[in-house]
């Protein structure tokens, strides 16, 4: 287990919808690490796959991952980042993610394997 986290919407949505991969995630998620940017993504999908409003954000909250505003620093990380993930079709949502990862000096977990082709100097764990 890491020493810190940072979990992608991707790899929150395998849990909820009991996907590939999501035993890897269960185990790391209470204290992991999640930006505010992620938080929005993963109850936008989850209202979108039917879930009720309050019955999804329970459900998130109850992962007991901190929720991390999304900073000055990361903003410009992940403007920084548009340039070397362009290529690969990462979303802003996608570059939240690893611009906190870059700021905590993190391993971030996703389900995007394009994420392993970045060289960013922190660790990417792709679950499945």
């Amino acid at each position: 287990m890491p020493d810190l986290a940072v979990i992608d919407s991707s790899a929150i949505l395998a849990v909820f919808f009991n996907e590939p991969g999501a035993e890897i995630v269960l185990p790391i998620l209470h204290g992991a690490l999640l930006s505010t940017i992620n938080l929005a993504e993963v109850h936008t999908r989850m209202l979108e796959s039917g879930a009720r409003a309050q019955q999804a954000w329970s459900w998130i909250t109850s992962l007991q991952c901190e929720a991390c505003f999304f900073s000055d620093t990361q903003a410009r990380l992940a403007a920084e980042l548009r340039s070397i993930t362009r290529p690969f079709g990462l979303s802003l949502g996608d570059r939240a993610c690893l611009a906190l990862a870059l700021e905590r000096k993190a391993t971030v977990y996703t389900t995007d394997r394009v994420w392993k082709q970045l060289d960013l100097g922190i660790e990417i764990e792709v679950i499945r």
